[in-house]
């Protein structure tokens, strides 16, 4: 490991436990890969791991075509979750533990498997789908003001901060899963969105990323967490809003913070 990127990924981890974000990273540093940013993020996994967190599963992110565009890139991103990073539903979400939150509606996935073939297919996929679930990502951002570029997000671990799951398990068999909707509510400010937002569906975006981590020799293992990326725009979250999820045919999800 060059002793540039274990300096990044140690100023990225000590940003978010000061809560003190830094200038984007790709304005400091010349010539780092996307692969550089993927080998930041996994010293900075391996961090969280040598103080006893753990890992759960993975986050899609980039799954808007728009942003894709915007970032100039051609596929998602992913980050880790890790079990300290799950709020429960009726928990109050405290801003002032994040430097700059905000707020996505998601689909959840969790396996009946491990998943160890590069070249699963999508009718396989769906026979490993356990059940699935709403769920509310809060993302957050250690490069100040968000001015990140895709490097800049994949080596601060894809943006992750907390997710919400709902209470609420779903079986995937017949469900279509492009024409998901969510309504996302807070005060007199609303926004939607479906699941044709998420690559196009967000068991293309769960492909996606199954597909990869086996290439990257870390597979997908049964009883793991998928977030699949995001249907509607982000929520800016601040202190004292109440903003609800409501998941057409599902469940509705409400965020409180403080």
């Amino acid at each position: 490991m060059p002793a540039r990127l274990k300096a990044i990924a140690e100023e990225l981890y000590a940003a978010r436990d000061t809560l003190v974000p830094v200038p984007p990273i790709t304005a400091r540093h010349d010539n780092l890969t996307v692969d550089d940013a993927y080998a930041i993020q996994t010293v900075g996994g391996d961090m969280r791991l040598a103080r006893g967190e753990r890992i759960v599963g993975y986050k899609v992110g980039l799954t808007s075509e728009s942003v894709q565009q915007q970032l100039g890139v051609n596929e998602p991103d992913f980050g880790l979750l890790f079990a300290s990073m799950e709020v429960a539903p009726n928990q109050i979400l405290d801003t002032s533990q994040l430097i700059s939150p905000k707020a996505e509606g998601e689909i959840g996935f969790v396996f009946n498997r491990d998943i160890e073939h590069a070249d699963i297919t999508l009718t396989e996929l769906k026979s490993a789908i356990d059940y699935f679930f709403p769920v509310i990502e809060i993302v957050d951002s250690a490069i100040a003001n968000w001015k990140i570029t895709l490097i800049d997000t994949v080596a601060d671990n894809a943006s992750s901060a907390l997710y919400m799951p709902g209470n609420s398990w779903f079986d995937p068999r017949g469900i279509d899963f492009a024409s998901l909707e969510v309504n996302i509510r807070s005060g007199d400010d609303e926004v939607s969105g479906c699941g044709s937002a998420c690559l196009g569906n967000p068991l293309y975006s769960t492909l996606w990323l199954v597909r990869k981590m086996v290439s990257l020799g870390r597979p997908i293992r049964r009883g793991q967490v998928v977030l699949s990326g995001a249907l509607a725009p982000m929520v800016t979250l601040q202190s004292g809003m109440s903003v609800e999820f409501e998941f057409k045919g599902l469940e509705t999800l409400v965020l409180n913070t403080a």
